[in-house]
């Protein structure tokens, strides 16, 4: 498996695997990245300035991806890493590490000092995987990402 930039033709396949993973982890499919408008069309939603999106990908199949944006309606210093999703098949295999990094990377590159995440409660892993790689417990939302069913948000100093 591999980690690489989105591409036009993988926008269908990774509107699937975020649908499938949020089903799967039992959140509700409202209030959060399910219903988000460019779900269908993310390689052209981070097609911008300070905006990246990746994806795993083996045999031409799509396991997962992870991006960055600045903060919607937040201070520009701040982004967001965004979309984090991995199929069953992919994780467990230091993947979403190597992801977090890649998206910290752009996002220094980019000039942002801090970077924010929201996620669900019962999404303990991920949790586990943003404290190793930094991130820490906030206790309010940052910006206005229109995200109202995810309640745990954490902050990274970059």
């Amino acid at each position: 498996m591999r980690i690489r930039y989105i591409e036009k033709s993988d926008n269908t396949k990774i509107a699937a695997v975020i649908r499938k993973v949020i089903i799967e982890m039992g959140a509700p499919k409202t209030g959060i990245a399910y219903e988000d408008q460019e779900l269908d069309a993310m390689f052209e939603a981070y097609e911008k300035d300070r905006f990246i999106y990746f994806v795993v990908e083996n045999a031409k199949q799509i396991f997962g991806g992870a991006g960055i944006a600045p903060l919607k309606n937040g201070d520009p210093l701040i982004c967001e890493l965004q979309k984090m999703y991995f199929l069953p098949e992919a994780r467990g295999k230091g993947l979403g590490k190597q992801m977090i990094q890649r998206c910290i990377d752009f996002a220094k590159v980019s000039n942002f000092k801090l970077c924010y995440i929201e996620t669900m409660q019962n999404m303990k892993d991920a949790q586990k995987l943003y404290i190793k790689t930094g991130f820490k417990y906030i206790y309010h939302s940052l910006g206005n990402t229109g995200h109202s069913s995810c309640p745990i948000w954490m902050l990274k100093t970059l």
